[in-house]
């Protein structure tokens, strides 16, 4: 409980990450792993897989939140030489970190990137260019000495430095005799600056073609040091967390999905799009309440769907006529399609067992009074679902005839009555 209260993440006592029930601990909309004093808390995302309550079930949801974090940043992060039984043994943490040792030695041995750097030194000899200001000021009594300025092909770079930053950070962390077999080794080539991960120069890192081999690394560094969906934390408190929103997490794969699926077409993907204001000052017409849905689908700059994902499980029609959806998300969504004037709305939930093998939408309903249309939808989490959510983002549906009637008790929005 320490190490959640410590993380930002954490909300109040550490309460968004773990609860302290009277015989257990409950685990929220958090994933990841919390370590202290040599023990580890594996929290693990609810994703139907088969024989989910043993190693091999456990294998399995780790496969398939790696391949969700790969694809959220764009990177191959679940390829290399991952066995069957790396999976079932190791945390989330342990496995992330193999894959990141790997990685970078595999880059290691082709060579590490090297930048000029502008020096000044005082020297015996002239190189580069003799600083004559400095020579007729600083060094005025030292004819021994030249005031020189010169340029220096060094590792000692920011590139370097962040990947030194995350194999001193891991070393300390890991428990798994590989990975602290190959981090080591590592550490040993890396005889450069060393940065605190808390002042490194993230913004003056350049990737181009010379070194763009790196961003792969890059960005799994940027995510086990605590940039990316998650919070990584060891100061005061003796422990470490890696911790992910899962909402958040979900929101990015389906946001990078969508983007590959709707490639070559005139539809446009704008994740955290809009930030349209739902109120004006009557004098001033100053905004108030900004609006930030989590996709914005666009054709020619006009928003044709509004997607909001939901980290949370629905419920099957027989058991619950409104399936479980929150009151406040419908109101959320209805507020969208008026704000934005967009007749086409979609609440995207994980797909799971119960509701059967048929994944897509499970029901449509049209907003009273308008022609806005407000669909739920599920998505299969296990393989390539850029197919479904293509479907779900280019077909059109029929709103029906306008009416005004008041919406029977099947229908979602209807929670309030």
């Amino acid at each position: 409980m320490a190490v959640a209260r410590a993380s930002p993440l954490g909300g109040k006592d550490g309460g968004r990450i773990l609860t302290h029930g009277r015989r257990a601990l409950g685990a929220r909309q958090i994933v990841g792993v919390l370590a202290a004093d040599g023990v580890a808390l594996e929290i693990l995302p609810k994703i139907d897989v088969p024989g989910a309550d043993s190693s091999s079930g456990y294998g399995q949801i780790r496969q398939r939140l790696v391949h969700m974090l790969g694809v959220a940043l764009d990177l191959d992060i679940a390829a290399g030489a991952m066995t069957e039984l790396s999976w079932q043994k190791e945390t989330m943490l342990e496995i992330l970190i193999g894959l990141f040792a790997r990685k970078l030695a595999d880059e290691v041995r082709k060579g590490m990137p090297r930048r000029y750097l502008a020096h000044e030194d005082d020297l015996t000899a002239v190189r580069g260019q003799l600083d004559i200001t400095r020579q007729f000021t600083n060094l005025i009594a030292r004819p021994d000495r030249l005031a020189c300025r010169y340029d220096d092909l060094s590792p000692d770079i920011v590139l370097n430095q962040i990947m030194k930053a995350a194999v001193e950070r891991l070393v300390r962390v890991s428990t798994s005799v590989e990975n602290q077999r190959r981090l080591r080794e590592l550490a040993f080539f890396y005889d450069i600056s060393s940065v605190l991960p808390s002042v490194l120069a993230w913004d003056n890192l350049t990737l181009d073609r010379t070194n763009s081999r790196w961003r792969e690394l890059v960005e799994l560094a940027r995510l086990l040091l605590g940039d990316r969906f998650q919070n990584t934390s060891s100061g005061a408190t003796r422990g470490f967390s890696l911790t992910f929103d899962t909402s958040r997490l979900f929101e990015a794969y389906v946001a990078r999905q969508l983007k590959k699926a709707l490639a070559g077409t005139d539809l446009t993907v704008h994740p955290q799009g809009g930030r349209l204001y739902c109120l004006e000052e009557a004098e001033t017409g100053t905004g108030r309440f900004m609006t930030k849905p989590d996709i914005l689908v666009k054709r020619r700059g006009v928003v044709e769907l509004i997607i909001d994902t939901k980290w949370k499980r629905v419920a099957r029609q027989m058991d619950d006529p409104k399936r479980g959806v929150s009151q406040s998300d419908i109101y959320q969504m209805v507020a969208y399609g008026q704000l934005y004037d967009c007749t086409d709305l979609l609440l995207l939930y994980p797909h799971h067992a119960e509701l059967g093998s048929t994944v897509g939408v499970f029901g449509a309903h049209r907003i009273t009074g308008t022609a806005r249309l407000l669909r739920g939808a599920t998505l299969g989490l296990h393989g390539d679902c850029k197919v479904e959510l293509g479907a779900l983002a280019t077909i059109r549906p029929s709103s029906g005839p306008q009416s005004h009637q008041r919406p029977t008790s099947s229908d979602p929005q209807q929670n309030a009555d």
